[in-house]
């Protein structure tokens, strides 16, 4: 059975850092893309960063516009888990962040469709 544990969300002051990792087991996930999208209240879930396999087990990085420059993807595929660090938080930043993955076509790639596996979701707050 295929399981994503996110970890590390929390509250944070704006300007602060967090980092969430997402554990995978049930299958090995290194060729599959593994990234992170979030949902605020009253929101649709959004895309947010992910690391997709490009082949000869290296990674292409892609992040939603919101995020570029603050945050930062990677995985350690030793650990099958895939990390999101957060720095410059900023209110707008808060929502239950979930971990997926799968192997989405180029044009989903961040679309909620275009994965297979989500975990329970953690949550982020960030005070102003």
């Amino acid at each position: 059975q295929v399981q994503l544990v996110e970890s590390g969300g929390g509250l944070v002051q704006a300007g602060g850092s967090l980092r969430l990792s997402c554990a995978a087991s049930g299958r090995t996930f290194s060729s599959y893309a593994m990234g992170w999208f979030r949902q605020a209240p009253g929101k649709e879930r959004e895309f947010v960063a992910a690391a997709h396999w490009s082949g000869a087990w290296r990674y292409n990085a892609d992040y939603a516009d919101s995020v570029k420059g603050r945050f930062t993807i990677w995985r350690d595929n030793a650990k099958n888990t895939v990390y999101l660090q957060m720095n410059s938080l900023i209110p707008e930043d808060t929502a239950v962040y979930y971990c997926t993955a799968g192997r989405p076509a180029a044009e989903v790639r961040r679309v909620y469709d275009g994965y297979d596996y989500w975990g329970q979701g953690t949550q982020v707050t960030v005070s102003s």
